[in-house]
């Protein structure tokens, strides 16, 4: 039985559900002697800024039960070095290429994107409004109805390309998000980005992050990440791509049956950079399994 693996974000067909997630993949080249990257459904790249950014002071990652904590604050090469030194690489892999863009203001975003639309080999972008490891935007941008709504609308009118929304599980209410941002043209949303946590060294009784809190990801915020796709996709009608503690094929399966159209690995990257491409597979053999044409109609398709 040949299993028809291609979903669709927006206008970009993906080769197979399952991404990499930003921040966990580097920029793709990093990985290349580990995993075949032509087999990822696509790379999700580290935040782009206007300039590079050093990031935040050490310690800035900790392991946690169930996860880890990482407070980077968005460090990366900037939009111009990715353009010279990590494009002509990441147009050879033969999987699609999103870029995310983190930004600290609406007019840095128009500028990043603009910058990156004058490049080939970009298929769509992934915008981070719901870090909540930065003083400047960040969290305060994902948590801000009015300034989602703003900058899906500013972005969508400068590109054709899939605009995908990437949302923060730290609000009261995160479909009044998915909703501003499709109705403002997102071609998608991706849910969630991670929760806000904290660790302490009880021996010296000092946090174990330099910013006192960080994000929290990993396998121990997956059930709230199903919660919250499952609440969106009542919601909208746009893709939704689920993120949080995705480990195996079964994780994956699960986001999409509460309605994802696609995952992306995160966190379990850095145990093993290959698990992407493993759950993909897992995928396949569980739609071979139970007689599933088409991965695309697991989405949605748990039993009440």
């Amino acid at each position: 039985m040949v299993v028809n693996t291609e979903v669709n974000i927006g206008v970009l067909k993906l080769n197979n559900p399952v991404l990499v997630a930003s921040g966990t993949f580097g920029y793709g080249d990093e990985c290349k002697e580990m995993v075949e990257l032509h087999k990822l459904g696509g790379i999700v790249t580290k935040s782009l800024s206007l300039n590079p950014r050093i990031g935040n002071p050490p310690p800035r990652i900790v392991e946690t039960t169930g996860g880890m904590l990482n407070s980077i604050g968005l460090a990366n090469i900037g939009v111009k070095k990715f353009i010279q030194d990590k494009l002509p690489f990441l147009k050879s892999i033969g999987t699609s290429v999103i870029v995310n863009i983190a930004a600290s203001s609406v007019d840095e975003y128009c500028m990043v994107l603009s910058l990156l639309e004058e490049q080939e080999g970009i298929d769509g972008y992934e915008i981070n409004i719901s870090c909540p490891n930065v003083k400047d935007g960040g969290l305060s941008f994902g948590t801000n109805l009015s300034i989602t709504v703003e900058i899906t609308k500013r972005l969508r009118s400068l590109t054709t390309k899939p605009l995908i929304i990437k949302l923060t599980p730290n609000v009261t209410k995160i479909s009044d998000f998915a909703r501003a941002a499709s109705d403002e043209g997102a071609d998608a949303v991706a849910v969630i980005n991670t929760l806000v946590g904290l660790a302490v060294d009880i021996r010296t009784r000092k946090p174990k992050l330099s910013t006192i809190t960080g994000g929290l990801s990993g396998p121990a915020i997956k059930p709230v990440a199903l919660a919250k796709v499952y609440e969106i996709a009542r919601s909208v009608k746009i893709s939704i791509i689920g993120i949080g503690g995705i480990m195996t094929a079964e994780d994956a399966i699960e986001f999409m049956l509460v309605g994802a159209s696609a995952v992306q690995v995160g966190t379990a990257n850095f145990i093993d950079p290959s698990t992407a491409v493993k759950v993909a597979d897992g995928i396949v053999l569980y739609c071979t399994q139970n007689k599933i044409d088409s991965v695309q109609k697991l989405t949605g398709a748990m039993q009440y």
